[in-house]
């Protein structure tokens, strides 16, 4: 269905966890362990009635994020089911990857597209300072993996001033000897995000200008999503910039939010939404939560206000909500 903008709402991402075996700086406090308890996480069932009616209005795409979510017990069941909904035509993952070794052939088996795998530096001691831990190699094993698998492999990675801006060509080099997108995406101003330095795409993009000459823009899809792509020299893959703060691209948005606590989200910057695990565990009927579900998307706010301070603006980390 559209929104009162005109804009089509095909896409839902799905927070299942805010919880994470990472602690990655611009995410959440070093010694963060104050995650929601099981009780007030959605369940399996409300997840699928959720999606089921969200199909109905027109969702065809589903995307599980957290936190981590492969740190949820049976997440693989979970996809399973979603990936029978009828209407429900591509399911992918956001993860850090360290995880997710010994579940790519059950993600494959399950439906699974594709992975968005979050790397923000290709140096051992670095990746393990930005993540506070985790093992870089169980990362880089995994895209090969998920290749041999069809499974689309996306790197987000986040260039924050003075910590890892000299691995912007490290980064551009991958996609020449692999056929995988690396997208450089904006720090965003939410949470801990605010403490740090951010690299506008536009300074990126100079920067690999520089260093190659043989340099192909790509005529943008909407249906991938808000990322500008190039190619270099001919290369296997691309570099993507979804330059959020630099570079406002709501006029093609076509999301919808469910945190881990089953708070429909209209925007990421927003607070704006409706709490569906109250309304759900109240008694709803399939009818009321999709009204609900179709009354949140036609009132979709227009755009994001990043630069500007505003009290409904969204003040939880992005584990909490879903990166």
């Amino acid at each position: 269905m559209e929104d009162k903008y005109g804009r089509k709402i095909d896409y839902l991402r799905i927070s299942v966890t805010d919880n994470c075996n990472l602690r990655c700086i611009y995410c959440m406090k070093e010694n963060h362990n104050d995650f929601l308890s099981s009780d007030k996480k959605l369940t399996d069932n409300e997840i699928y009635r959720i999606v089921l009616e969200s199909a109905k209005l027109g969702i065809k795409k589903i995307r599980f994020t957290g936190g981590e979510p492969l740190v949820r017990k049976d997440i693989m069941n979970l996809i399973g089911r979603i990936n029978k909904i009828e209407g429900i035509e591509e399911i992918y993952l956001t993860t850090n990857g360290i995880l997710l070794l010994d579940q790519v052939e059950n993600l494959a088996a399950n439906g699974v597209k594709g992975v968005n795998i979050s790397l923000d530096s290709l140096k051992p001691d670095r990746f393990k300072t930005l993540t506070r831990r985790g093992e870089l190699k169980k990362v880089l094993e995994v895209i090969d993996k998920c290749i041999e698998h069809n499974i689309k492999v996306k790197l987000n990675t986040v260039i924050i001033g003075d910590i890892n801006q000299d691995e912007i060509l490290d980064f551009v080099e991958l996609t020449k000897q692999k056929a995988i997108d690396v997208r450089f995406i904006e720090l965003m101003p939410i949470g801990q995000g605010k403490l740090f330095k951010p690299v506008k795409n536009t300074k990126i993009l100079e920067i690999i200008k520089s260093e190659y000459k043989e340099l192909a823009e790509i005529n943008r899809n909407i249906s991938e999503g808000p990322a500008k792509y190039i190619r270099v020299n001919n290369s296997l893959g691309r570099v993507g910039f979804i330059s959020a703060i630099s570079n406002c691209f709501c006029d093609y948005c076509n999301r919808i939010r469910i945190t881990p606590d089953g708070f429909l989200k209209q925007c990421l910057h927003w607070n704006y939404g409706v709490d569906l695990r109250t309304l759900l565990r109240n008694g709803i009927s399939n009818e009321e939560l999709n009204n609900i579900i179709k009354n949140n998307i036609y009132n979709k706010p227009e755009k994001h206000l990043f630069n500007e301070q505003n009290k409904n603006e969204e003040i939880r980390f992005m584990n909490e909500i879903g990166g």
